[in-house]
């Protein structure tokens, strides 16, 4: 799947996805570091090829944007690695990943572990968040109570 946003594409898929594009990615936020053994960027390509579900976005050759998820696909789901790299952020990408991924399992039960700075932007996602007080928690998107509401389950 493809599709166009403000310009990018965004892709669907979990496979064949350039190493190297995925740890700048990772160390954009500071998740990960430059000064990595060589071995170890093969465990990029088996995050996403053991997900459930991906996301990335691109910029002609570039890749500004990804989302993986873990799921069994039927109720239960979790975004992971959420990452916009900082240049783009503000732009919309981050709440349009989320809404692609809950698509996929509108009706399902969909978990984000986070940190505080990113409560606001969960629920502006329609996720309900942890008291701003903790510094890291859930945000949880119940779709089983909405898929109740209007008469699916």
């Amino acid at each position: 799947m493809y599709e166009y946003f403000n310009g990018l594409v965004i892709r669907e898929g979990k496979n064949n996805l350039p190493t190297e594009k995925i740890k700048k990615l990772y160390t954009s936020v500071g998740w990960s570091s430059n000064d990595l053994p060589s071995w170890q960027e093969e465990k990029y390509q088996l995050f996403f090829e053991n997900s459930a579900w991906a996301y990335t976005v691109w910029d002609k050759d570039e890749m500004v944007a990804m989302v993986r998820v873990i799921s069994d696909k039927i109720a239960l789901a979790d975004l992971t690695d959420l990452i916009v790299i900082p240049e783009y952020q503000k732009k919309g990408i981050g709440k349009k990943l989320v809404q692609l991924c809950v698509q996929k399992l509108p009706h399902g039960n969909w978990f984000a572990h986070t940190t505080s700075n990113n409560y606001d932007f969960y629920r502006k996602c329609g996720f309900s968040v942890p008291d701003k007080t903790l510094t890291q928690g859930t945000c949880t998107y119940l779709g089983f109570i909405i898929a109740k509401v209007d008469g699916h389950r």
